[in-house]
């Protein structure tokens, strides 16, 4: 009974993973797979803002992350977990604008692109967007990630951003450059 129950998950699993396949495929993306999550902080956009362009400190909150070493200006060297495996890459910000934007590709490596954005609410409240394309590559990130597990792991990120951000309530550093989009 166990396992049959496994089975029909795991079928389900692999079906809805090549549905979203084929419909991204429709769509034109190079990447297999979105993530789209938004969170409200209640601190102003620029505490918000400067406090992401902290990206050493992105291990701080980011649950899978175990280290990221900011290169230049625009490229960053990461070292994260990812469906038990250790990976490493490097990233480039392909556009940056204070209070607004930061955009985002892989060079080599873990493929993944996209953009977190920062919305004044009111002067005391942010939101918070991020939307990434990655593509998945072994059996067991391709299983997790039908499965959700980046979505859940996305959200449980910005709510430990959230954490951190509002307990201290202004932020560790800034960097205020300009990036034009590429």
């Amino acid at each position: 009974m166990l396992g049959r129950r496994i089975a029909t998950a795991a079928a389900l699993a692999v079906g809805g993973y090549l549905l979203s396949k084929q419909l991204k495929k429709s769509r034109g993306s190079d990447m297999e797979s979105t993530v789209e999550e938004s969170i409200e902080v209640n601190v102003p956009v620029s505490t918000a803002y400067n406090q992401w362009t902290q990206f050493e400190d992105l291990p701080k909150f980011m649950d899978s992350v175990q280290e990221v070493r900011q290169l230049d200006d625009k490229r960053l060297h990461w070292k994260a977990s990812i469906a038990g495996k250790d990976k490493e890459w490097d990233a480039e910000i392909t556009e940056q604008i204070p209070d607004e934007r930061i955009a985002w590709r892989s060079l080599g490596g873990v493929h993944n692109a996209g953009v977190v954005t920062f919305h004044k609410v009111s002067d005391s409240k942010t939101r918070v967007m991020l939307q990434m394309d990655y593509d998945p590559q072994s059996v067991d990130e391709k299983i997790g990630d039908a499965l959700g597990f980046v979505k859940m792991q996305t959200k449980s990120n910005l709510s430990r951003f959230k954490q951190l951000v509002e307990s201290r309530g202004v932020e560790t550093g800034a960097w205020r450059g300009t990036i034009p989009r590429q």
